[in-house]
């Protein structure tokens, strides 16, 4: 977050700053009105916003290559499993960032997997920028019904399985300082989907409701410690609006620990280290809070993240950053 450009005429930041801060009150009035049904997300999402905000790709000028895995509700039969690697960068003094990401999200019967591309572009200001940025791609979605045990054994809705690809969208807004950000973004813009004739319906285009609002703010306690409070704030159409609020502790720019609550879903436990400047790696623990309390035993995942400076940028931030 803190890699700006200030090659164009600086705006006037007062004013600019009051306008951002509206349009977040606005933002937060329209999303308190919302219903919705929470879409799997990983608890260490906060080291790379990329699978939520579009807006984030490219967002220190270098190459970033990101590899989760999430093992959800552990000793739960069909529980969600879901595995991601990503790379995005932007070339030193340039304002424009892209990036791919290749995912698989299984869940019982059913499994999710795609690849997305994401383009960003930066307006730079005196010590912040503007990123706006869109993101498309194709996912394929298989149901194995022939997998399901039901109490009808002729039930023609169990007599096929559903395999078809579909097209994805998105889009996202991004405000950055060396200190703190904030982001609104709609990471699903198309309702496109698959009946059980395996033929793409497509009269639901239009976004699907899913809502991501984020921010975060760096402080140095001292000159070894490092506090970075964050929040995001999601919601989709079909349940209540959840929010994440997450505290992380860095030590010496080389370990962390943090702590995440989730409303009415779970409490994380974080941890991560800076292995070398490049190199980082990461594990969270989820203590779930809801219903499912008594059918699991936790959630587990796992991160690694490499940063690979350009050769010629020699204000880029690290990975500790």
């Amino acid at each position: 977050m803190n890699d700006t450009n200030t090659n164009n005429r600086p705006l006037k930041q007062k004013q600019f700053y009051w306008n951002v801060l509206l349009i977040i009150i606005l933002c937060c009035v329209s999303l308190s009105d919302v219903s919705a049904q929470q879409e799997p997300m990983y608890s260490q999402y906060m080291f790379n916003l990329l699978q939520i905000n579009p807006a984030y790709a490219g967002s220190r000028a270098l190459d970033n290559i990101t590899a989760l895995y999430r093992n959800q509700w552990m000793g739960l039969k069909g529980a969600p499993k879901t595995a991601s690697v990503s790379w995005d960068r932007r070339a030193d003094q340039s304002n424009v960032g892209y990036g791919l990401e290749i995912y698989s999200d299984r869940l019982g019967i059913e499994k999710t997997s795609g690849l997305q591309a994401f383009y960003s572009y930066h307006i730079p200001f005196e010590e912040s920028y503007l990123a706006f940025g869109v993101s498309g791609g194709v996912l394929n979605y298989r149901a194995d019904y022939f997998e399901s045990n039901t109490y009808t054994p002729d039930d023609p809705m169990f007599q096929s399985n559903i395999n078809g690809w579909l097209p994805t969208a998105g889009f996202g807004v991004l405000f950055a300082t060396q200190h703190w950000y904030v982001g609104l973004s709609v990471p699903a813009l198309l309702r496109t989907k698959i009946d059980v004739q395996n033929s793409l319906s497509q009269t639901n285009l239009g976004a699907n409701n899913h809502y991501f609002l984020t921010g975060g703010y760096s402080f140095q306690l001292n000159e070894t410690t490092k506090l970075k409070p964050s929040m995001m704030v999601k919601a989709t159409k079909g349940s209540s609006v959840q929010c994440d609020f997450n505290t992380i502790c860095w030590f010496n720019d080389m370990w962390g620990i943090g702590l995440s609550y989730r409303t009415e879903d779970a409490l994380v436990g974080l941890v991560e280290f800076q292995i070398t400047t490049q190199l980082r790696i990461g594990y969270s623990y989820d203590y779930t809070l809801s219903d499912f309390a008594g059918y699991n035993r936790g959630t587990h995942e796992l991160m690694l993240r490499i940063e690979i400076p350009n050769k010629n940028c020699f204000h880029c931030q690290s990975s500790k950053d």
